[in-house]
């Protein structure tokens, strides 16, 4: 499993308190996914530019995915930018790999018997895993869960068990939440004034 796997897990098993922003977490993934990179030495960070090293083979097709997606010619791509690009209905990704390798199931509910059931994670030794690693507070896990907000957690600076490049990645991951929700902040202001605007010339 994969750390952006382990950040999705997570996000499910706490989702059941209270919906999540799932713009957030698709930038998190973003950036668990340039973390697992920047560990299997696939690339390295010259600044806040990613700067693709040796192809590993990596057996996780979502970050084969991403590692095939890098830029690869000079001036290379930012961390930032890297986010917004690979974060694009990233969290929809990683939930459909998980259903296709049999990580989620269907809860039918005996009162429902021809309801579609909820979507709920499996028993399995991924969720374990990932319980586990988030449990015991693993620094890279907890930092991406608390900057997408998961489990309730406030958005704050990363741990300090980190090193400079991992630092400079959760930093982003933070600043990139944070800049979207002041945009959907600005995008429900706005819509509350369109709507004033009719219930005014309804009046």
């Amino acid at each position: 499993m994969t750390t952006p796997r382990d950040l999705m897990i997570v996000a499910m098993d706490a989702e059941s308190g209270g919906p999540l922003e799932r713009g957030d977490l698709s930038l998190a993934l973003a950036g668990a996914e340039l973390i697992d990179l920047l560990s299997a030495e696939a690339v390295r960070l010259d600044g806040e530019r990613i700067v693709p090293g040796y192809r590993p083979a990596l057996p996780d097709r979502l970050l084969d995915q991403a590692a095939s997606s890098l830029v690869q010619q000079s001036p290379y791509e930012s961390v930032d930018d890297w986010l917004w690009r690979r974060g694009h209905g990233l969290a929809a990704a990683y939930l459909s790999a998980l259903e296709d390798d049999g990580e989620l199931t269907r809860e039918h509910r005996r009162w429902r018997p021809f309801g579609a059931g909820q979507t709920v994670l499996a028993d399995s030794p991924a969720h374990r895993r990932a319980a586990d690693r988030w449990t015991s507070r693993e620094a890279v896990l907890t930092a991406l869960v608390t900057a997408a907000g998961i489990d309730g957690t406030d958005t704050g600076g990363e741990p300090a068990e980190v090193d400079d490049e991992v630092s400079t990645v959760l930093a982003a991951v933070h600043d990139a939440v944070t800049e979207l929700a002041a945009e959907r902040q600005r995008r429900a202001i706005e819509k509350a004034a369109f709507d004033n605007i009719w219930r005014g010339d309804g009046g």
